[in-house]
């Protein structure tokens, strides 16, 4: 269970893509993190208009907590938070702070664009530490709502790949994405028409392999994401889209 929600906000965060403005202030998905009929848990992800340091930010605030059954054998309890600046779509601040079976950590980063540093703050540890990061580099969070504004994906053509610079912790990453193509698939809400991403992670202690990833997002203005499905080190998961609020689109479902 350790990393469940981890997953859920890291694929979240990643695999949606439109050519217009995707989001705003009010979003709110909700997840039902699952193995097969069973609910392990639920994750959250709500978008509100705010001002850091007298910028105007998109704060977008990510939970996740196991429930049940699930609780009883793993508590997990994370929150992941980014504050993004609402024109250039570049995070400000980034914070995570997870509770996943007594292993704990408490961070935030902030990033200073201007210099291409940014100072770690673990706060669990007492320690500040200054960093390099790559210029337009993104928090696992903000990754998410940058792309949404800035992938075309009418020009995408099926195995093409994409590269990201993502800062987390306190390491750099490029994370490379593969589009898989289009699939129609049932959802609670009926059929809809998506997008097929490939994420490649790394294997081992979590995945099974590099390509134990498969998410779903909706095919059209909103890139939302629908479905998450990973083949982990032990068993697999899927992480269903069940409720939705606030969308800046039109919501799209097929009528048979």
């Amino acid at each position: 269970m350790k990393r469940l929600f981890t997953l859920v906000f890291i694929c979240s965060s990643l695999f949606s893509f439109a050519q217009n403005r995707a989001y705003g202030d009010g979003e709110w998905f909700k997840f039902r993190v699952h193995y097969g009929f069973v609910t392990a848990g639920y994750a959250t992800l709500e978008v509100n208009e705010k001002v850091l340091d007298g910028k105007k930010v998109y704060h977008i605030n990510g939970n996740g907590r196991t429930t049940g059954l699930s609780r009883a054998f793993f508590k997990v309890e994370d929150n992941y938070q980014s504050y993004v600046d609402k024109d250039k779509d570049i995070p400000y601040r980034f914070i995570r702070k997870i509770d996943e079976g007594g292993h704990t950590k408490d961070i935030q980063i902030d990033f200073y664009h201007n210099i291409g540093k940014a100072l770690v703050n673990n706060k669990k540890h007492k320690t500040k530490d200054w960093v390099d990061f790559p210029q337009e580099a993104q928090d696992m969070v903000s990754a998410f709502y940058y792309l949404r504004n800035h992938v075309d994906v009418t020009t995408i053509k099926e195995g093409e790949t994409m590269d990201l610079n993502m800062f987390f912790d306190k390491e750099n990453y490029v994370f490379r994405l593969k589009f898989l193509g289009r699939e129609i698939i049932r959802t609670k809400f009926g059929k809809m028409a998506t997008l097929k991403f490939r994420p490649y992670v790394q294997a081992g202690r979590v995945f099974k392999e590099k390509e134990s990833l498969t998410v779903w997002v909706s095919d059209d203005d909103n890139k939302m994401p629908l479905l998450i499905k990973a083949d982990l080190a032990v068993g697999s998961l899927k992480a269903s889209l069940s409720e939705f609020k606030g969308l800046t689109n039109p919501f799209n479902v097929i009528v048979d």
